[in-house]
Order: structure tokens, then sequence, then C-alpha cells
């Protein structure tokens, strides 16, 4: 079995830092396992891999000559006076905070990620004990299939659009967004960022995209407004917790949304239509616009009946779109 990549890496560092001159691409694979027992084809490929990660992770790998002389065999070293660090002073406590948290993720699209930070830990002369961190290490996942590309989306700065079905919908809409960041709130991942169809900011629950991510533009189209706070974003854009019923009329058979959040007041009861297949229900909810929305995509299978507010605000909305649907 081959050793993981973040062992790999640093086991290439380690060697380019203690030789004394420039190490030639075949003493490299001859001195290291997972090269040594590669193809020519896979060694060229997994050698360039690593050198583009280690440039990445901010070590100087320079090139130059081993014979200067004969500037006809090229070999790779790290300086040390240029990769070394400035001394730092971590407690034994702080050094197993930051193990832990680079160990946290299970998610595939980071583990790479926090695997590259423990390479940067332990070139700074950090050190900790794996398996103690594997006993009491929490794990942070996300399930949702669209949290990688949205991930991914964030990192490059490039929009995107996506089939996105709000709560009670049954169809989904298309939406474009610009993400700035993925945060989780009350338990839920979200993707937050300027929707471009609105013009204003939004966040997306991830589980609620039914449709792959696409990019709708290059890396880097956008720039995140200076002085935006995610967290502080999230906060305002998440649906708030319920905190008041609504009473209201469901035909029977419909809006299994609600109802599963629902208590069922009474069964059987006339409804505007004269006929007696309706169901009285009480429902909690929170944002007052957004609960307008979740009802109207019940079209004419659910009616308010209080409070007043509400029932003023799915009225207001359907002449809205009446009056637009008329012009």
């Amino acid at each position: 079995m081959r050793p993981p990549k973040s062992e790999r890496l640093l086991n290439l560092v380690i060697l380019l830092l203690v030789a004394r001159n420039y190490t030639t691409k075949e003493q490299i694979r001859a001195l290291m396992e997972p090269y040594r027992v590669s193809t020519d084809e896979a060694f060229d490929r997994m050698f360039e891999r690593d050198k583009d990660d280690l440039r990445a992770l901010g070590i100087p790998l320079e090139t130059g000559f081993v014979d200067k002389f004969f500037e006809d065999e090229q070999g790779y070293r790290i300086k040390r006076d240029a990769f070394e660090l400035p001394s730092i002073d971590f407690t034994a406590e702080e050094v197993a905070v930051l193990g832990l948290a680079a160990r946290v993720w299970r998610h595939a699209g980071l583990a790479a990620a926090t695997s590259d930070a423990l390479v940067k830990l332990k070139a700074a002369g950090l050190s900790f004990d794996r398996e103690q961190l594997d006993q009491v290490q929490p794990t942070l996942a996300a399930e949702e299939p669209s949290f990688e590309a949205m991930w991914q989306a964030t990192v490059h700065r490039t929009p995107v659009r996506f089939d996105y079905r709000r709560a009670g919908q049954r169809e989904a809409s298309t939406r474009h967004l610009e993400p700035w960041g993925v945060v989780t709130a009350q338990g839920r991942w979200y993707v937050a960022g300027l929707d471009t169809d609105r013009g204003e900011p939004r966040m997306f629950r991830l589980s609620r995209i039914v449709s792959e991510v696409t990019s709708t533009g290059n890396p880097g189209s956008f720039t995140v407004p200076e002085g935006t706070d995610l967290r502080a974003l999230s906060q305002t854009l998440t649906p708030l917790q319920p905190d008041r019923t609504a009473v209201v009329l469901a035909r029977a058979g419909a809006a299994n949304g609600l109802r599963g959040r629902a208590e069922v007041l009474a069964t059987d009861v006339t409804g505007p239509d004269g006929s007696g297949s309706w169901d009285r229900l009480e429902v909690p909810y929170g944002s007052g616009s957004d609960f307008t929305g979740e009802l109207l995509g019940y079209a004419d299978a659910v009616i308010v009946e209080s409070p007043p507010e509400l029932r003023a605000s799915v009225r207001d909305r359907l002449a809205g779109l009446l009056a637009g649907a008329v012009r």
C-alpha cells in the first residue's frame, strides 16, 4: 500500500533539504519508494504534480545544474535559508489544536487541502501524535452532491447556474449565482453570493439544488465585495426559526410539504369551493415573506384563514402576479 500523498511530499521536502547539491530526477526516483516502483510514465506525472504542489505550498523549490561546469544534467534542491521559518513558539495544546483542525475534514474535496496543511505544520518543525488525534478528532462532512462543485466555484470565483427547488414547491427554477462562500447554519450547508437574476445577495441551501452546478463564466470573473462578512451575511439570510403559526385550509391529499410540519385541527371541512374535502391545518413558520412564497407554490390547494397579515400578503402577491400576466 502506497503512503499517502502528504507523506510523499514530506519525504521529498526532507530529501531536497538535506542534499548538499542539486539532486537529479533519477536520483530522487531511486531514493523514494513511491517513485521507484512506478512506471516511467506514472513517475513523470507524479513527480511533476508533486513539484507543483510544493510550490503551491510556498516551498522554494530550485532547479539548477548538478555540475556548474557542464550544464547538461538538471537537478533540484530546497535552500535551507530560503525555506526555514522564523522561530515559532507554540504550546503543546496549540500544536494539538492545529493538527486536529487540519484533520477534521472527511470530505474528498477538502481532505487534500488539510493534508497539505499537515505538511506545512511538519515543515515548520511542529509535531503531534497522529494516533491521539484520530481518537479525539471530530468529523465534519458534507453529503450534498453539489458541495464539491460549489466549493470549487467559490474558491476560483466562477459564476454558476443550477436548478433550485424551494420548500413546498414542486417545480425547480434555474438560478444564477456569483458564489462568495459556503457556510453551515442550523446544521445545514448553504452557499451565499450575489443572485444575478435579482441583483442582491441570497443564500441557497445545498440540499435543495436538484441539478448539476454548471459554470457560466471564467474563473476570476467576479470579486467578493470588500468587507463581506459571510458569517454575518448567513445570519441575516438564513431562514428564521418558526416563531408563529398560521391556520390554513388544505385540499385533501394536497400540500404534503405543509402537512409534514403541521398539526391537523379538523378534517372534512367545507372549503371555498363548497366541498367538504378540506383539512384545517396549523402550520408554524418564521419569515412571513418566505412563507407567502411557499404558500403560493400550492396554488389553489391552500387557503389562508389566519393571521390576517399573512392572508393579505398572499392576496397582494397574487394580485401582483395577475397584473403582470395581464400586461
